[in-house]
């Protein structure tokens, strides 16, 4: 009886084992598998955000670069190439660039009946708003050839046009900065539209030169001073 007792219970030891066996594989069956839809999806997930983030990258990139570039209706009359053009106004000193550049000749030879090249040429990481010749045609002759008779008066116009630090457009949406005059000037806008004072306008902005940022406007800036 006790063999076959024995007998009995190894038997039945044995069904048991056979039928808790499939249970187990099929329970670390659906773990892998849990897993490994578990890691898909956390592949998947970093794949998707990867493209994302490179995307993300490479469109910051090109927004810096589109704002680090001049900017304005005014910009298409610049020379593409030669000293005059963006390219060569970057590699000279401010009052050199600007000679360059045939819509700004009314302000050189204001620059220069003033005495200010040099000291625009000289001077480090400024900024400067410059009046297009249809800026100043837009003052009267008869005032214009006074002021220009005059260099006290054309002194203390031109170096409010100037500030002593290099403005970066988002500088400009709302600003009050000290001029080389010593008054303040404000600034005010977004994007591409940009105000100076009370009405002039940025017409071709984010121009670079050795020194300076300049600001292209399409009015003459007068101190109220």
């Amino acid at each position: 009886m006790n063999t076959r007792h024995t007998r009995f219970r190894r038997a039945a030891v044995a069904l048991a084992a056979a039928a808790v066996l499939p249970l187990a594989l099929t329970a670390c069956s659906d773990t892998g598998s849990d897993s490994a839809d578990s890691g898909s999806g956390s592949g998947s997930a970093s794949e998707a955000s990867a493209p994302a983030s490179a995307d993300n990258a490479g469109t910051g990139t090109e927004d810096a670069a589109a704002m680090d570039q001049p900017f304005g209706p005014a910009c298409s009359t610049v020379p593409t190439t030669g000293a005059g053009s963006f390219d060569g106004m970057a590699q000279d000193p401010v009052a050199t660039a600007a000679s360059n550049n045939p819509a700004l000749s009314t302000l050189v030879t204001a620059v220069q009946k003033a005495g200010l090249a040099d000291t625009l040429n000289n001077a480090q990481n400024i900024t400067v708003f410059a009046p297009t010749n249809d800026a100043f045609a837009k003052i009267p002759q008869a005032d214009l050839d006074k002021v220009l008779g005059d260099k006290a008066a054309l002194t203390k116009i031109l170096t409010y046009h100037v500030v002593g630090q290099k403005l970066a457009p988002a500088d400009l949406e709302k600003g009050s900065f000290d001029t080389l005059e010593t008054s303040k000037l404000t600034t005010s806008g977004s994007g591409e539209s940009y105000t100076v004072g009370d009405s002039a306008r940025v017409v071709c902005g984010g121009v670079k030169t050795a020194n300076a940022n300049v600001y292209i406007i399409d009015t003459v800036l007068m101190p109220t001073t």
